[in-house]
């Protein structure tokens, strides 16, 4: 069975709602998805998954440390994860407040491990983002990535 991990770090509750709404695209594919938050991975569990997908808050326009944490910690898998899917997602206070820079933050981090990563043509292009609490239209773009990343990692994994 193909499995995916939904890592993330939400002091509001907020980057936590969009990862659970990601997690049901994809369980609705009959992927098992593990939603943890940051501080119950380590790097050691990451090449056990086909997909992997990170959401943060911004700070300052990047990740919250924590997330960025695991990522320097998972340097001791580099080549290990070439292949398998990355996504990533995040939540600010603004508008402008940062969610593209800290998506591609993450996302550079997944291309350099090799990871596949795929944008979306239309919605949120490098991942879902949502200002303050997740509203309709953030949770729909969230189930909608969990379902382009279900479908990915099965055209992927065949």
């Amino acid at each position: 069975m193909h499995k995916a991990l939904i890592v993330y770090y939400s002091r509001s509750g907020n980057t936590k709602k969009m990862a659970e709404a990601i997690a049901e695209s994809i369980k609705k594919e009959n992927i098992e998805v593990s939603v943890q938050d940051v501080k119950e991975v380590s790097a050691e569990q990451l090449p056990a998954y086909d997909a992997i997908i990170m959401g943060s808050p911004t700070y300052y326009g990047t990740m919250a440390a924590e997330l960025k944490k695991l990522l320097d910690d998972s340097v001791v898998f580099h080549g290990k994860l070439e292949g398998k899917i990355g996504a990533a997602f995040a939540s600010s206070a603004n508008i402008g407040g940062g969610n593209e820079t800290t998506i591609l933050d993450i996302i550079n981090a997944m291309l350099i491990h090799g990871m596949i990563v795929q944008g979306d043509p239309r919605g949120d292009h490098y991942g879902a983002v949502s200002i303050s609490a997740p509203d309709e239209r953030a949770l729909q773009q969230c189930r909608r990535m969990g379902s382009r990343i279900a479908a990915l990692i099965k055209k992927v994994s065949k």
